[in-house]
């Protein structure tokens, strides 16, 4: 089976896509000449490695003056004051911040370094997060930016530190959730308002192998994705209930021991290549969102999330794997009172495969007894007992196709044998996990338990009868023709997301509405995405890999190619309700 795990935006442009540090200076040196420039700004998104950047200046631009945006800082002491409401002392959960980056600096501390650099006859760079408050109107601007994957490999590795902060060697969840709700949303709010001073952009993801493009290039690149269709690079990891099933059909690193996530369409998180003749150039897809946002969301979406996708696709793989961790989502009152987000996580498994063993816990057992359960999940998350969770919850069989809708509130976790794909809304992390069958994380850790959080928000009426009638395979079709067939699936009434499955033969004609519409080949092998009206070039789509459709592109026709030529295929889309 194929499936593109880099797939790429193609760039009409003849300008070129510089690669590695002696082409990047080639290029900065004639722009310096030619600007007769003295302030060169290298702002740095949180994760870059700010010394790698120093370096190369101080080996290619001698006698030059480099300074460090971190001189402006506050001490670590005063940040971590600053910022404590917004991180917490919860071992997973923060609050979204409503600060910004200025927060972190000393004004005097700025106004006196923007004064030196007036005052200096020498070339100055200054180089880090925050770099632009140092140095006002710049000869030359370089935004150097970071997907956040790959901040997250950095993290890990304990190779970079939270802003403002000395912490490489902080556990990877407290790194993680520092940047989740307050170094990626002040980095974001800095990037949009620094956006129109860009002149070029780095690309330091592979620290062997910067990029540099112009700004102009940049949104050129933008400006192709949101007339097209397109893919963001997916990208996977082991996890203690993987499974096998992604990594035999997608030929996936043959190391680790499984493979449980895979987030192929989350653009917070993942990355877009945009294809400059040949060379790719990796940027956050989030981008898309920030600079094109009715482009690709539509008007009515933007009205209602702002700069935010709201549509998440992931993969969940226990196919010869294990259980999920038994879980439930806030409510939307909760999740705004306590974590400062708009929306919460609605979300549901559609069974993308399975095998004879699959089933899907999803609800509560009739008549359940609230107080016993919680009594029972406390005992095993304190004093080493197992939960029983047949007791409590519903198991449910699971075949392929099957749709299994997951309001916030309700408790459920796939089961063994299932390969999911998880179409929910974006705010992935808020998970409040109930019982996790007494296993490790991948850490040799003990995974962290939510029970405080989660005894709050469940839904106990989701009991067996009501979760049958409302939640599993409410299907119906809504319209059919001589070889195609539109069923909806849903989600739930209760959530803002729907689904619809298409069957057919032949050709489908879709409509977005002015609505970002994302979609994926759950049955059949290729598929091929075309505009009516000849506005964008064929975009051929393999069997799971998940595609997005910009609001911009009011139609657009999928038929089935290769293999799948003549046969029935099957397309599942979800857009926004409005």
């Amino acid at each position: 089976m194929t499936f593109n795990k880099f797939p790429s935006v193609k760039v009409n442009t003849p300008k070129r896509c510089l690669v590695g540090w002696p082409d990047i200076a080639g290029e900065i040196s004639k722009a310096i000449e030619t600007r007769s420039a003295k302030k060169v700004v290298i702002e740095c998104y949180q994760g870059v490695f700010v010394e790698d950047i120093k370096n190369w200046v101080q080996g290619n631009f001698p006698g030059s003056q480099v300074i460090d945006a971190s001189i402006a800082l506050k001490s670590e002491e005063k940040i971590r004051e600053l910022t404590a409401p917004d991180v917490t002392d919860d071992r997973i959960f923060g609050v979204m911040t409503q600060r910004s980056l200025l927060e972190f600096f000393h004004l005097n501390k700025i106004s006196k370094t923007r004064q030196s650099i007036e005052e200096s006859e020498q070339l100055t760079f200054v180089i880090g997060t925050g770099a632009s408050f140092l140095a006002l109107n710049p000869d030359i601007y370089i935004y150097a930016d970071m997907a956040r994957w790959e901040i997250q490999q950095r993290m890990r590795k304990k190779e970079v530190s939270n802003v403002g902060l000395n912490n490489t060697s902080d556990p990877f969840e407290t790194q993680y959730k520092r940047g989740y709700f307050l170094d990626w949303r002040i980095c974001d709010q800095h990037k949009q308002k620094w956006m129109p001073d860009w002149d070029y952009v780095l690309d330091t993801n592979n620290r062997s192998r910067p990029k540099m493009i112009t700004a102009e290039m940049f949104h050129d690149g933008i400006d192709q994705a949101v007339n097209q269709p397109f893919s963001v690079v997916p990208f996977f990891d082991p996890g203690p209930w993987g499974g096998q099933w992604m990594r035999e059909k997608f030929d996936l690193d043959p190391e680790p021991s499984n493979f449980a996530w895979c987030f192929n369409c989350v653009p917070e998180e993942n990355s877009l290549l945009l294809d400059f003749d040949g060379v790719t150039f990796e940027t956050p897809s989030i981008n898309l969102v920030f600079f094109k946002p009715k482009e690709l969301l539509g008007e009515k979406v933007q009205d209602i999330f702002g700069n935010e996708f709201p549509i998440r696709f992931d993969f969940l793989d226990t196919m010869g794997g294990g259980n999920l961790s038994l879980q439930v989502h806030p409510l939307t009152d909760y999740i705004r009172e306590k974590f400062g987000m708009t929306y919460t996580q609605d979300e549901s498994y559609y069974m993308l495969d399975t095998d004879e063993k699959a089933t899907v816990y999803l609800g509560l057992k009739e008549n359940v007894d609230r107080k016993g359960m919680i009594t029972a999940l406390t005992k095993a998350q304190s004093n080493g007992h197992v939960f029983d969770a047949d007791k409590y919850t519903q198991k449910w069989p699971a075949k392929k196709h099957d749709h299994f809708l997951i309001p916030a509130g309700t408790v459920h976790c796939s089961g063994e044998g299932c390969m999911v794909l998880e179409i929910s809304a974006t705010p992935y992390i808020f998970t409040f996990k109930l019982w996790d069958w007494g296993r490790l994380g991948m850490d040799g850790k003990p995974r962290p338990i939510n029970i405080e959080h989660g005894k709050k928000v469940i839904q106990w009426n989701r009991q067996s009868k009501w979760t049958q009638q409302h939640l599993i395979n409410n299907i119906g079709v809504i319209a059919e023709g001589e070889d195609w067939r539109e069923e909806r699936t849903g989600l739930h009434q209760l959530e803002f997301i729907e689904t619809r499955r298409h069957w057919h033969s032949g050709t489908v004609l879709h409509q977005t509405k002015d609505r970002v519409n994302v979609l994926m080949v759950v049955e059949g092998e290729q598929a091929v995405v075309e505009s009516p009206t000849d506005s964008f070039q064929p975009f051929v789509v393999n069997y799971a890999e998940a595609f997005i459709i910009p609001a911009k592109i009011r139609e657009y026709t999928i038929r089935p190619i290769g293999a799948s030529k003549g046969k029935e295929i099957a397309t599942l889309k979800a857009y926004v309700r409005t």
